[in-house]
Formats: C-alpha cells, sequence, structure tokens
C-alpha cells in the first residue's frame, strides 16, 4: 500500500452498472456492518484514538463517520427515488468528525450503521433497473446517478474497513 489513504484505491466508476455489479454493491453494502464491526472487535480507547494515518481521523472517528455519511446517502436515495432530481445538502465531513458525539464509545455508531444497512438494503433490493437511472443534483458534483452513488458507497464502506484493518496489521494489534 503505497498511500494510506486509499488503501483499497480511490473510486473509480464506469458506467453503467449491469444487474451483476448492482447485486455485488449492494452485497458490499449489506455486509459493511458486520465488517466493520470484526474490524474494531477488541480494540481498546488507546488505539481507537490512534489516526489511521499521520494527519487522518482517529479509529473512532471513522467508525462514526460511517453512519454519518451512509444516513446521508440513505436519505439520497430515497429522497431520488421520489423526487425529480432533488438538490441535496452538502455537509463539512471534517466539521462533524470533531463533534462530541465522535468522541462516543463505538458501539452507539456500529448499532445505527446495522439497523441503517438493514434499512437501506431493503429499499436496494426493491428498485428496479430504472430506478437506478435517477439522479440527484449535488451542488458540488452536479448531477449524480444512483448507479453512481450505489458503486461508491459499496466501495466507501470497504475503503473506511480498510482503514481500520490496515492499521490494525501495521501496528501488529
Amino acid at each position: 500500500m503505497s498511500d494510506p489513504r486509499y488503501p483499497i484505491g480511490k473510486f473509480e466508476w464506469s458506467e453503467p452498472n449491469t444487474n451483476a455489479d448492482r447485486k455485488k454493491y449492494i452485497q458490499q453494502i449489506e455486509e459493511a456492518p458486520a465488517k466493520l464491526r470484526a474490524a474494531v472487535k477488541g480494540l481498546n480507547d488507546m488505539q481507537l484514538d490512534t489516526p489511521y494515518r499521520e494527519g487522518g481521523w482517529t479509529v473512532r472517528q471513522v467508525v462514526h463517520h460511517l453512519p454519518d455519511s451512509h444516513m446521508n446517502a440513505y436519505v439520497r436515495f430515497k429522497l431520488a427515488l421520489t423526487e425529480e432530481r432533488p438538490t441535496i445538502k452538502p455537509y463539512d465531513q471534517a466539521r462533524w468528525a470533531e463533534l462530541p458525539d465522535s468522541k462516543l464509545p463505538v458501539e452507539p455508531s456500529l448499532r445505527i450503521l446495522e439497523s441503517l444497512h438493514e434499512r437501506w438494503v431493503t429499499v436496494l433490493r426493491a428498485m428496479a433497473p430504472s430506478d437506478f437511472a435517477r439522479t440527484i443534483n449535488h451542488p458540488e458534483l452536479g448531477v449524480v446517478g444512483l448507479d453512481r452513488y450505489l458503486a461508491l458507497y459499496a466501495w466507501h464502506g470497504r475503503h473506511h474497513v480498510a482503514h481500520i484493518t490496515s492499521l490494525v496489521e501495521r501496528n501488529h494489534w
């Protein structure tokens, strides 16, 4: 791994997703909470408060970031499915990671992620292929289709779990 910011590589996507791609991405989203829980199992507070890389978030912040980010993604999917090209609100992820709830034990965020993904996967599995062509308007990125968002968030969960597992491996924890 040459760049600890991207332990599984940068997000790459070439459209369109096939049905097989969608099935794979939905499976990865479904598996993310269990993989996150496994990645932090047995870590003590000192380890949870260790940055995954120099200048990066702590493991604890990464764990809390995932439900924050995926809640926003879930809402964006629901907006796109119920409105025509809704404009979504971006948020400052770095500032969210500094809020007091990012210092809590990780268990509440693990539970949130598990429950959230249960609901999100239910929606994703019920979507028709045409639903994945629906779009949102992101003020910073422009018009983004749900096919791209599906691939992005499948990658996102794996990306942050890999931040933790690569740190655990490097430090022989």
